[in-house]
């Protein structure tokens, strides 16, 4: 059951991001062109090493440019001498253990993988260390060793440097001066989302499974605060070398400030809470009593609220308007509602049941706070 609850998230995501890839740019399509970028970078090279130069070992020309294709042109440069470095001490390696070994292939892996799997784990060299090592395996299975083709294999690499490194910087340099902006509406959606299945599945009789869907898609929104932030750290370095910043620039629109990521962080902190309880009132844990029906009933329409307001900053974050954007009228209905079920809250004969609606108020009462601030006056 949960396999497949799991299949159907990432579905889902998958579904979604397609969609939003075709509808309008932002990461989603800024990613799809990267791969495109990669993959005609990738046939450029080996069109050039196997049709050109006459390459033996056409194939370590497009495999240096796929893996230079990076999501910014300052990535791809800073990481391209570690990456040319890498591979050509893997191919020259794998070489020399291939002559060494009189073209044993067993032999010169047990020369040539120890150490330069060992390479790799070398903090300094990041993900790039395990390319030695496959560069190596490439090497050793194609069986070509003698000194002549050493030097091919090191102008093959640089020819897939070269090509790679160009593309990337000169064919649509990737500019992500809208990530931060499209990761904060997709968040704001997916909050919006779990808030209102909440308000649906508390409307008629709930239990452990539904508890437990809601708590694993609360969990699941931190990937969508981890996005935010790498995309924020992405959007500054992508502008540093890249030859599109100045045209590109006269149409940027600012970034959301800092303190919305602090703020959504806040919101999937509260949410992650609050589902967390909610499992625990449908396992009966602790012998946790639930709310009355009418408490829940009117939880459910507050969570409603929420979600309207979740989904209002996402439209304002899609029409480029400043993030503390609010409605008023949501707002006000939300906290109006909110002092209600406070005040309700003490008419429950149950104390279980009254000390497990005061902590579900308390989740919701900082969300409240997250999403609209201040608590609105009279009009």
């Amino acid at each position: 059951m949960t396999v497949w609850r799991h299949t159907g998230y990432e579905l889902a995501a998958v579904r979604r991001s397609a969609s939003r890839a075709l509808r309008h740019s932002g990461p989603e399509r800024a990613t799809a062109v990267q791969a495109l970028k990669a993959a005609g970078a990738a046939m450029l090279a080996w069109a050039l090493a196997a049709f050109w130069i006459k390459s033996p070992m056409a194939l370590m020309a497009p495999w240096t440019a796929l893996i230079l294709v990076d999501t910014t042109v300052y990535r791809s440069l800073r990481a391209g001498v570690q990456q040319l470095a890498i591979i050509s001490l893997g191919a020259v390696w794998a070489s020399v253990a291939m002559y060494l070994t009189d073209g044993s292939t067993l032999h010169a892996m047990a020369i040539s993988l120890p150490p330069l799997t060992l390479i790799a784990a070398y903090q300094r060299l990041g993900p790039h260390g395990i390319y030695g090592a496959t560069t190596a395996l490439f090497v050793i299975a194609y069986g070509s060793y003698q000194p002549g083709e050493i030097g091919h294999r090191l102008l093959e690499t640089f020819i897939g440097a070269a090509i790679g490194l160009s593309v990337n910087a000169f064919v649509l340099p990737p500019l992500r001066l809208h990530d931060v902006r499209s990761n904060l509406h997709a968040l704001a959606l997916e909050c919006s989302g779990l808030l209102r299945a909440i308000a649906d599945g508390l409307t008629q009789p709930w239990g452990a499974a539904e508890a437990e869907a809601w708590e694993d898609r609360a969990r699941r929104l931190r990937c969508g605060v981890e996005a935010v932030a790498i995309a924020r750290r992405r959007s500054a370095e992508s502008t540093r070398l890249n030859p599109a910043r100045r045209l590109r620039r006269a149409h940027f629109v600012p970034h959301p400030p800092p303190q919305a990521d602090h703020q959504w962080e806040n919101v999937v902190h509260h949410l992650t809470a609050l589902t967390r309880t909610m499992s625990g009132i449908a396992a009966r844990s602790h012998a946790l009593s639930a709310p009355t029906g009418s408490f829940t009933r009117d939880y459910a329409a507050l969570a409603g609220d929420l979600a309207r307001l979740c989904s209002d900053r996402a439209e304002a974050l899609a029409r480029f308007e400043e993030h503390g954007t609010t409605p008023r009228e949501t707002a006000v209905a939300a906290w109006e509602r909110y002092e209600q079920l406070l005040g309700r809250l003490h008419s429950q004969a149950d104390n279980s049941a009254t000390a497990v609606g005061g902590g579900l108020l308390i989740e919701i009462r900082q969300l409240l706070v997250a999403l609209a601030p201040e608590e609105p006056g009279p009009p």
